[in-house]
C-alpha cells in the first residue's frame, strides 16, 4: 500500500497523540490504590481511539469525530480490525463518555484500570504492526 508523505504526517500526528495517552494511562496506573482510575480508563479509551483513527488514515478513508470504538473498528477493513470483543468495545466507549465529567456511575476498581490499559497495550501492539514503520517515528524519539 502506496501512503503519501502527507499521510505519514498525519497518521504521525494520531500515533504521537494515542502514545500520550497510553503513557498516562500506564504511568498514573502506578500509583496503585491512591490511582484515579476513571482518569486512567479515559486515556486507555483515548489511546485506542486514535490508533484505530491512524489506522483509518492509512487505510484512505475518513475518520469521524467519535469515540464509539465499536463504530470506527467497523470502517475498517476487516485484515485490520484489532482483536476486541463487542463488549471491550462497549466498556472501552463508555470510558470516553462516563469518566470525563462527574456523575451517578460505580466507581472503577483498580483491576478494571488494569484490565483497560492491558486492552490499550494490546491494540496498540496490533495496529504498530500495521502501520509503516516512518509513521512510528515520533519527535521526542
Amino acid at each position: 500500500m502506496l501512503v503519501t508523505d502527507e499521510a505519514l504526517y498525519v497518521i504521525r500526528q494520531w500515533v504521537e497523540k494515542a502514545e500520550n495517552d497510553y503513557i498516562t494511562a500506564v504511568h498514573t496506573l502506578k500509583l496503585g490504590k491512591k490511582c484515579p482510575t476513571d482518569t486512567v480508563c479515559f486515556h486507555t479509551q483515548q489511546c485506542v481511539e486514535k490508533y484505530l483513527k491512524s489506522l483509518l488514515i492509512f487505510e484512505d478513508e475518513d475518520i469521524r469525530k467519535t469515540h464509539d470504538i465499536g463504530l470506527l473498528i467497523s470502517l475498517l477493513s476487516p485484515r485490520h480490525r484489532p482483536k476486541l470483543t463487542v463488549e471491550e468495545q462497549r466498556l472501552l466507549t463508555g470510558f470516553a463518555i462516563f469518566t470525563r465529567y462527574p456523575g451517578d456511575y460505580e466507581p472503577i476498581s483498580l483491576k478494571q484500570a488494569r484490565e483497560a490499559v492491558a486492552m490499550a497495550r494490546r491494540v496498540r501492539k496490533q495496529v504498530r504492526a500495521l502501520l509503516p514503520p516512518a509513521s512510528l517515528k515520533l519527535e521526542r524519539d
